[in-house]
């Protein structure tokens, strides 16, 4: 049984100079694709539930499909929850068997968000969980805007929540289907050096491949999370099976040629974090 908690995955990664893969999940096919991406990459991997995942498939099945992939796995494994909004939702999902909770309380003010996310990071912690917090707000492509995050509230943050990583904002967007962004490097050394934790980067997908390698081998960012980028590659490859033979109407079959494409969109991803190019 290889099930972790995120604070077993990312203090190695602190310490040796690389990042781990923070993969959303919308259901079983693309979950198993990224554990079996990471078993040929020979790394740790984080099965991600957020919202969209959560509002299709129930927290306890969801739970029972990631311990499961987790406990015939060669490679660690965290069945982590992403952007929890509530106590209610986070103390969900730690019964469902998650061994990582994500709280976001980043559209709250400074004070509201400590106070939430440390009664959280409690709740996690006697359980023998990690958590993770947000600070500053990560915006959405073609929504909401972002607010980058102050270093010295970062630093008020971490010290006072006690959190096992922190989520920050510093130019990475939800839902970005390009990568012709980038990160503000002054603002991520600058949270940095008054914060000795962790760092995650939400919206990972609009983050130039070298930009993640370079940032996970020289910062404290360990962990990026990778949706878009992936919903993308399964995407087209249900539309190639699903245009390859239109008489077929087995969703198994079909579903079933998901996996290769998926499984090397994810071999990519992880094998970048690691600090290796993928060409």
């Amino acid at each position: 049984m290889t099930l972790v908690t995120l604070k077993d995955v990312l203090q190695p990664a602190l310490q040796q100079g690389y990042a781990v893969g923070g993969l959303v999940c919308l259901g079983w096919e693309d979950m198993r694709a990224y554990v079996a991406a990471a078993e040929a990459e020979n790394c740790a991997v984080i099965l991600q539930a957020g919202p969209g995942c959560r509002a299709h498939t129930p927290l306890p099945v969801l739970g029972k499909m990631f311990r499961h992939l987790a406990e015939r796995a060669s490679v660690p494994v965290v069945a982590h929850l992403d952007h929890g909004y509530t106590f209610e939702e986070c103390a969900e999902a730690l019964e469902a068997g998650f061994t990582s909770l994500m709280f976001d309380g980043s559209r709250l003010p400074l004070s509201d968000n400590i106070a939430q996310t440390r009664k959280i990071a409690q709740l996690a912690h006697d359980a023998g969980v990690s958590c993770e917090g947000e600070i500053g707000f990560v915006g959405y492509s073609g929504g909401e805007a972002s607010a980058g995050t102050d270093p010295d509230d970062a630093a008020t943050f971490a010290a006072e929540t006690g959190v096992d990583a922190m989520a920050i904002s510093v130019g990475n967007v939800h839902l970005q289907q390009d990568m012709e962004g980038g990160l503000d490097a002054a603002r991520i050394a600058a949270i940095q050096a008054k914060a000795d934790v962790p760092l995650v980067i939400h919206g990972g997908s609009g983050v130039p491949h070298a930009q993640r390698r370079t940032l996970a081998q020289t910062t404290n960012i360990c962990k990026f999370n990778i949706g878009t980028e992936l919903r993308m590659a399964f995407g087209t490859a249900l539309r190639d099976a699903v245009n390859a033979d239109p008489d077929r109407f087995d969703r198994v079959s079909i579903l079933k040629d998901t996996h290769d494409p998926v499984e090397a969109a994810a071999r990519i991803v992880l094998r970048n974090l690691k600090g290796e190019a993928h060409d």
